[in-house]
C-alpha cells in the first residue's frame, strides 16, 4: 500500500514539474521571441510602446486617431531587433490632433512605418540622445507653422516618406543637434517633397534645412541622396545646408522656384544632382566639391556666392561666409538663362581660389557673369557651345565646339560617341569619382557630367514613382 501511494506521489510530482517547466519555457520564449501586438487606440498604442521589447512589432489598426499630447518613445531595441511601430496597412492609420511621435533619449533602434500624419506641425521629432531610429513609408501633411519632422539625434534614417502640401511657415525636415554639434551620420533618401507654398518672402520655410548657423562648423558626415523635390517654394532657399561635411547626391529638383544653397559650413560634396526649372545651386563656405551635376532650363545654374564675411578670420557664423577653394567641375549646363554667375554685393568680399574646370555649357545666356572679386581663380578645360557669349570666362580656359550631346530615353542630354569631350579633361581630379549616372569615372576623364563608360547605371533623374511612401 505504501509503495503504491509513493509511486502515485512521484507521478503527481513529475506531472507538476512538467507543468512548471512548460510554464518556464513559455515565459522564456515570451522574453526571447518577438511579439506582434495589435492596438486600436492611442492609449493602447502608448501602453504597448511602454511595454515593448527588442524585436516587437506594434500595429495600429486602420482608422483615424486624434491625439491630445505627444506619443512618447524612450525604449531601446537592439541591432537586428528593432522595435517597430507601424500602421496595420500603409497609409491607412492616420494620426491627427495635437501630438505626434516624440522620440526622446535614450530611444534607439525604433522604426516608425506606414502612418499618415496630419497632426499639428513640430510634433514628430527625434531628440538629442536618440540613435539608430528610422521613419519610413510615412505621409507627412501636418498643418500650421512648424516642421513636419525634426531630427536632432544621430545615426537616424529617413527614407521613402512623402512630405506634401505645406502651406505655412516651417520646413518639411529640419536637422538639428546638441550644443554646437549637428546630428551625425544621418541617411536621408528616396523621399518625395511635393507642393510647398510660398510664404511671401519670409525666411524659415525651406523644404530641407540641414542645420543652423551655430552648428555650421561641426561635421555631420551625413548623406542626402535620391530625393525628389517638386513644386516647392516656401522661401528663396529650397535646401539650406548650415553644417559641414554633408554629401548631397543624386537628388532631382524640378519646378522649384527656390535655390539649393550651401549657406554655412565647409567641405560638403554636391554631385550627381539634377536641376530643372529652378534657380540652381548657390555656394558659400570653403572647400566644397561641386561636380557631375546637371542643370537644364534653370533661371541660374551655379551661383558662386559673394561673401560678406570670412568666418576663418572671426566673422559671425551668421554671415555669408566667403567661398574659398571650391571646385566646380565636370558639370553639364544646358539652355539656362544664366549659367555660372556671381552677383554684386555692396562691399562684397567675393570668392577666392575657385576652380571652374571641365564643364560643358551649351545654349542659354552668357557662360559666366562674375560681378564680384574672385582672386586666384582657375578656369580650364571648359566646353562652350551655342551660348550667347563666353562672358567672363578667360579665353584660354574654354573651347567653343559642339560637345555632341543627345537626349536619352529619359530626356537627359548625354555624350555621344565621337564627342570632343571624351577623354579630354584637363588636370588631375582624384576626388571626382562618379558621373551623374552613378558610374565610376575612369582616366582619362570626360568633360561634363557624363562619363561615357559601359558600367551599370546606378542613378538617374527621378520621378514620383521612384520615391516616397508608394515607391517600389
Amino acid at each position: 500500500m505504501y509503495k503504491k501511494h509513493f509511486q502515485s506521489y512521484i507521478k503527481a510530482g513529475m506531472a507538476g514539474l512538467v507543468v512548471v517547466l512548460v510554464a518556464l519555457l513559455l515565459l522564456s520564449s515570451k522574453t526571447l521571441l518577438a511579439g506582434t501586438v495589435m492596438v486600436s487606440s492611442i492609449a493602447d498604442l502608448q501602453k504597448a510602446i511602454n511595454q515593448a521589447r527588442p524585436g516587437d512589432v506594434i500595429l495600429l489598426v486602420n482608422g483615424v486617431y486624434a491625439t491630445t499630447e505627444d506619443i512618447i518613445i524612450n525604449e531601446k531595441g537592439l541591432p537586428g531587433k528593432n522595435i517597430t511601430i507601424a500602421a496595420q496597412h500603409p497609409g491607412a492609420a492616420e494620426i491627427t490632433g495635437k501630438g505626434g511621435f516624440s522620440l526622446v533619449g535614450p530611444a534607439a533602434y525604433i522604426v516608425i512605418r506606414g502612418f499618415k500624419f496630419t497632426h499639428a506641425a513640430s510634433r514628430a521629432k527625434t531628440g538629442a540622445g536618440t540613435s539608430f531610429c528610422r521613419f519610413t513609408q510615412n505621409i507627412f501633411e501636418t498643418p500650421g507653422d512648424g516642421e513636419d519632422l525634426t531630427i536632432a539625434g544621430s545615426d537616424h534614417e529617413v527614407d521613402h516618406n512623402t512630405f506634401q502640401n505645406k502651406n505655412a511657415m516651417g520646413r518639411f525636415i529640419a536637422i538639428r543637434g546638441q550644443d554646437k554639434q549637428i546630428a551625425e551620420r544621418l541617411h536621408i533618401h528616396h523621399n518625395y517633397f511635393n507642393n510647398q507654398a510660398s510664404q511671401g518672402g519670409k525666411n524659415g520655410a525651406e523644404a530641407l534645412q540641414f542645420g543652423l548657423s551655430g552648428f555650421s562648423l561641426s561635421s555631420s558626415n551625413s548623406i542626402v541622396e535620391y530625393n525628389l523635390f517638386e513644386k516647392c517654394e516656401g522661401e528663396n532657399e529650397l535646401i539650406s545646408v548650415k553644417a559641414s561635411a554633408v554629401t548631397l547626391r543624386y537628388n532631382t529638383i524640378r519646378d522649384c522656384p527656390a535655390q539649393f544653397t550651401l549657406r554655412h559650413g565647409n567641405k560638403s560634396l554636391v554631385y550627381g544632382n539634377y536641376f530643372f526649372d529652378t534657380p540652381g545651386l548657390r555656394i558659400f563656405g570653403d572647400d566644397h566639391l561641386i561636380y557631375s551635376n546637371y542643370f537644364e532650363n534653370c533661371s541660374s545654374a551655379i551661383v558662386i556666392g559673394n561673401g560678406d564675411g570670412e568666418v576663418a578670420d572671426g566673422a559671425q557664423l551668421t554671415s555669408h561666409d566667403r567661398p574659398d577653394r571650391v571646385l566646380i567641375a565636370f558639370n553639364t549646363l544646358v539652355n539656362n538663362k544664366e549659367n555660372i554667375i556671381q552677383t554684386a554685393r555692396k562691399n562684397g568680399m567675393g570668392a577666392t581660389s575657385i576652380t571652374v574646370a571641365n564643364n560643358i555649357i551649351e545654349g542659354g545666356g552668357p557662360a559666366a557673369t562674375i560681378a564680384g572679386p574672385y582672386p586666384n581663380a582657375q578656369w580650364a578645360g571648359n566646353i562652350l557651345f551655342n551660348v550667347k557669349d563666353a562672358g567672363d570666362i578667360p579665353t584660354v580656359s574654354y573651347t567653343m565646339v559642339d560637345p555632341k550631346l543627345a537626349k536619352n530615353s529619359a530626356g537627359i542630354y548625354h555624350l555621344q560617341p565621337g564627342s570632343p569631350a571624351i577623354d579630354h579633361a584637363i588636370g588631375s581630379y582624384p576626388d571626382v569619382k562618379f558621373d551623374m549616372d552613378g558610374q565610376p569615372r575612369t582616366s582619362p576623364l570626360d568633360i561634363g557630367a557624363d562619363e561615357l563608360v559601359g558600367s551599370p547605371v546606378k542613378a538617374h533623374v527621378l520621378n514620383p514613382a521612384d520615391v516616397g511612401c508608394n515607391a517600389k
